[in-house]
This record gives C-alpha cells, structure tokens and sequence, in this order.
C-alpha cells in the first residue's frame, strides 16, 4: 500500500503550474468557437461583468489580485470583522421590524417573533407606526432585560426614546441591563420628508445614554434612504459616512469625546441579492469608519462600526413575490458573510403590503436555517481571503471614501442634501439602471424574465402611508408593474388580456428559441402569446392567426428562415387582419415587418407601444 505524504498535497506536484497567459488562449478558443475574436486582455475582458460606478467583475482572480494585508478580526481596519469572535458562538442578531399602528396587533407579531427565533425587535413609531403612548401595550409580555428593542420614530425620536426609557423604569429595567437603538436620525428623516429636523434632542439622548444607559445607543446612521432613491453601493457607503461625521460633530460639540460619540452610532445598510456585492459592501463600511475613527482620535475596538443590515426594499417584487424568498436569503447570506451584526429579512410579501404570519414566519426562519443548519456563523469572515472578495472589498472602499470626500466638499450632508447635490447624483444613477432594467440586462426574475400571468394574486392589508417629500423610493419593477397594471385592468374590462400570436416559422429546430424569447417579453407587458405550433405555411399561418383573437403578430423563426419566407408569411397576416407585424430578431430588412424584438432591445418601451396599439390603457 502506498503512504501519501504527511501533506497530502502532493498529488499534482509533477504537473506543471498554468499561467495566466495559457488561459487567456483557452478562452479566446471559446469565443472563436461563438464568433467572437478576441486576444489576451481583451478575451478576458469579453467574459467581464460591469456592475456599477464603473465596477467589473473578471472572470478570474490570481494572487496578482491581492491587496494589502487587511488585518485580523476585532482589530483594526476591521475589514475581517468587529469583534475577533465574529458573531460567534450564537450568530449575528436576528432583528425583525414591525410597522403597523395597532399596538395590540403589534404586540401579537412581537410575541410570535420572539418565540421563535428573533433575538431583537424594531418597532416604527409615530408616523407610520404605532403612537408613542402605544409603545408600552405593544411590548406587553416583552422581557425588556433580555430583548433589545430599535426605534424609528422619525421625528418623534426624541418623544418615543423618552417613552422607552419609562417603560424601562415601569418594569424595573436596570440600566445597564438595558439594550437599545433609540434611532435618533435626523439628517436621515431630512432625506426621506425634505424637511430639517432639530438635532437637540439627539445630542440629549446621546448624553443621558453615555451617563446613564451603557447599553443603549442614540443614533442611528440609516443608509436606507439613499439606497432606496436609487443610490450605488459605493454613494450608500460615502452617503453613510458622512452622515457619520456630521453625527460625531455634534455630539463632540456638545462635549462627547470622540470614542463616546463612537459608541452612540449605529449604522444601517441594504443588503441586495448580489450577495458578493453585499459581503464587500458591509466589510469596506467597517474598513471606512475606522479610518474616520482613527483620524478623530478613537482608540482601538472604539472604532469598529456597529452594523445593521436590512434586505433590499428596492430588489423586491410585487409581481410572483414568492420569489422574494430567494432573493432575501442571498441578501441575509451576503450580510452575514460580510460580517452585520444585526440582519433584518423583510418578509417576501413587504412590497404589498403588512405582512403575514406565514410571511414573518419564513423571514425570522431563513436566518435559523443559515445559522443552525448551514453554520454560516461559525466561520470568522468566511468570503476573507478570497482574490476577488478583497479586491471588491479595496475598489468599493475606494469609490465610496471619493464619493465622502466629495459631499464633504460640497458643504457636507445637509447642505448636499439641501442643495439637491444628493438627489441629483442618485437620480443620475437610477437612470443608468433603469435602462439596463429596461433593456433586460438586468433581469428580474417573475418580472421582465419569466413572468406568470395567471400567478395567485396576493392580497395583504395596506402599509401605513411612508415618510415622503424628500429623496424618492424606487423599485426594479416599477416599469413593468406600470405594464402588469394596464393588462389587469383591460382583463377586468374585457375578461380577457391583450395578446399577440407568434407565428413560428419551420420546424421546431428553427423557431424555439425565438418563440421563447418572445412569449417571455410579451408576458413582461402582462400580453398573452398565442402560439400554434403546427403551422407550415403562409396559408396555415393566416389560419391560425385568424383563430387566435389577436390583432398583433410576431413572426418567430431562424434569420434563414426570415430571408426565405417572412415576406410573404407577413402578407398573409396582414390579409387576416393583423395590424402590426413583429419580428423577433435583430433588425433587417424584411418586407411588410413593422418592428423587432430582440435581446438587448428596450423592452419597456416596445411593450408601451404594443399596448398603445392594442387600445389597452
């Protein structure tokens, strides 16, 4: 029997090491084989993936890639964590967000909740949420001593901090059992209403925190609005920043120290279903605030940035929600990788409406399952280490301390927010994924990709009305949810959805995956594809399509196909009424074809002017 070494890694040890350039060719034999010639870079370059603020993602990482030594977990820049334990040994807090306005129905989810696995509570109140007085009737039943409670109160932050700590008192709380977010954020709730907030009462809860309420912190650093408008990852990170440094000012101010001030500020990020995305997002956050820590003065642990994640609103979808399932478990993935202390999962159906039991259920659980059944926890910075994990982590940090250091020059966060700077940047990055939206490079699955028009309509109860006048809140499926709206309301006219008949031309060979292609974009715009699959000329066509009940056709088939017979196929649908023919494929000159639809084309504006010509309004 042969003994392997000690080692055990020997086994390649006469194969000869690959180099970078010896992929580089297996790869432009690939695209040559798919038509595209390429060479060295520029091979590499066309299996590139551009993400946003000029990002890329390449299809490979060697130790060329690596960056500087980023430290260890618990120390300084805390790229690798706050803590040197990680989250371990019982995983990052399980926090579950309520914002309904009755304290009794409230109080009922709370309970649930905290039976079965979440860890902490984060309550709405005033505005959108329950009454201040009704914080006490919504925690009835809560052990305040063991569960820590989050405020958003908006403006009333100073109202419902006060009413917490009574509430403390009431149930015989020791402060320093006490834990808490008061959630003071005022130049946030300016973002989310356009109006200024006075700051007196922050600086008052920071104060009495610091005296009195080691386990409490004041402010909250919500991220959340600029994400929400539009915003990058790299603008979430400069925008948190210098939400950051304007909130250590005034605390300094009014007397803190730096490392006091530190310790009464909670930062808050999305976390979107790009997971490798979200895990560089959350480790360069901590990377950024210690060098603002480290400059102000604060001394070791005192600057590492204490984290909250809340999966994406702007990812989430009101059409096929379940899919939202899936979306939220990469995002609580991603956050929990890149090392949050705190993760909320929104439940699948938020877009609609209040959640739920079933919904809060499957959103308290895909944090247990990736904590005790995947043990995601138990490994300190599991993505650390990674080529490409470092480098996104480097180039994001980099792109967002740019994106501080230009609001800083322009006066600040308030004056950028006031001037309208902050909207207009977000504004101009929306624009740019909104076409990529449009075009379906960026899909969303159940929405532009693979939509089902006779889905189960889910119906929930209506979200308290939101903070609004400020920073707008956008969703990736606003554009097609405009589509789906105008099919609704012509089925519930007519009793039936516009549709189009696809003409498939040849055997199935030829036009499956044009026919594919085109019953999924039609779907998009909520148009109903009416295929028959055994024509096999311009005479069957017509048939057909006179039997379908459209007025609108799309000729489907290979561009050989097109050359040979789309003319005259175009004609005969013409003769049995069609009043606009399509052709899916790229643009050309085919007689009697009124207009394409092809990968890459503007989907939103095509199915617009679809449903335009069908009278659907």
């Amino acid at each position: 029997m042969t003994v392997l070494p000690d080692d055990g890694l020997s086994l390649a040890a006469e194969f000869p090491d690959a180099t970078h350039e010896q992929w580089q060719r297996l790869v432009e034999g690939v695209l040559r084989k798919s038509g595209k010639e390429a060479s060295g870079d520029d091979a590499e370059k066309a299996l590139s993936t551009t993400l946003e603020n000029g990002l890329t993602t390449r299809p490979l990482y060697t130790p060329r890639d690596a960056v500087a030594d980023t430290g260890f977990p618990g120390f300084a820049p805390f790229v690798r964590g706050g803590r040197a334990e990680g989250v371990a040994p019982g995983g990052w807090d399980v926090r579950q967000r309520h914002a309904g306005s009755d304290p009794v129905r409230v109080n009922e989810a709370v309970l649930a909740d905290l039976e079965n696995g979440v860890t902490s509570l984060w309550l709405a109140v005033g505005r959108g949420g329950i009454p201040v007085d009704g914080l006490g009737r919504a925690l009835h039943g809560v052990y305040l001593d063991l569960a820590p409670i989050v405020l958003d109160a908006g403006d009333a932050y100073g109202a419902a901090g006060r009413a917490l700590w009574e509430l403390y008192g009431e149930r015989g709380v020791r402060p320093t059992e006490a834990r808490a977010v008061l959630g003071a954020d005022p130049l946030g709730h300016e973002a989310r209403t356009g109006r200024e907030v006075a700051t007196g009462d922050a600086v008052e809860l920071a104060r009495a925190a610091v005296a009195h309420w080691p386990g409490v912190r004041a402010l909250t650093v919500d991220a959340l609005p600029y994400h929400e408008a539009g915003g990058s990852a790299a603008e979430e990170l400069g925008l948190s920043l210098a939400t950051g440094v304007a909130y250590l000012r005034l605390l300094t101010d009014a007397g803190l120290t730096a490392e006091q001030a530190c310790g009464q500020l909670e930062f808050r990020y999305a976390a979107s279903a790009d997971q490798f995305l979200t895990i560089a997002k959350f480790r360069a956050a901590r990377r950024l605030w210690a060098r603002v820590a480290e400059v102000s003065g604060v001394p070791g642990a005192a600057g590492a940035q204490r984290q909250h994640a809340v999966t994406s609103s702007v990812m989430m979808t009101r059409r096929d929600p379940w899919v939202n399932m899936l979306r939220t478990t990469l995002a609580c993935l991603g956050a929990g990788a890149g090392g949050a202390d705190a993760v909320t999962v929104s439940p699948f159906d938020e877009a609609i409406g209040l959640p739920d039991a079933f919904a809060r259920r499957i959103a308290r659980n895909t944090s247990t399952i990736l904590l005790e059944e995947s043990h995601l926890a138990r490994v300190i910075d599991p993505a650390g280490g990674s080529w490409y994990v470092e480098r996104l982590t480097d180039e994001l940090a980099h792109l967002g301390w740019e994106f501080f250091r230009t609001v800083e020059r322009a006066g600040g966060l308030g004056a950028a927010l006031r001037s309208g700077f902050v909207a207009e940047r977000l504004a101009g990055t929306w624009a740019v994924r909104s076409q990529r939206l449009a075009t379906r490079r960026e899909p969303v699955t159940g929405v532009s990709e693979f939509p089902l028009l006779a889905e189960r309509t889910v119906e929930r109860q209506a979200h308290p009305a939101p903070l609004s006048g400020g920073l707008p809140r956008v969703r990736r499926d606003e554009a097609y949810e405009v589509l789906r709206a105008r099919s609704d309301a012509h089925l519930a006219a007519t009793g039936a959805r516009p549709r189009v008949f696809l003409a498939a031309l040849g055997p199935a060979a030829a036009h499956t995956a044009r026919v594919t292609f085109a019953a999924n974009l039609f779907q998009a715009g909520g148009i109903e594809p009416v295929h028959d699959p055994v024509t096999v000329d311009a005479e069957s066509v017509a048939a057909a399509f006179a039997a379908s009940g459209a007025s609108l056709a799309c000729l489907c088939s290979s561009d050989a196909r097109y050359e040979e017979e789309a003319p005259a196929v175009a004609a005969a649908l013409r003769s049995a009424g069609a009043g606009r023919v399509l052709l899916a494929g790229r643009p050309g000159g085919h007689p009697g074809v009124d207009g394409h639809v092809f990968a890459g084309c503007d989907a939103v504006a095509t199915l617009t002017s679809v449903l335009d010509f069908l009278g659907v309004s």
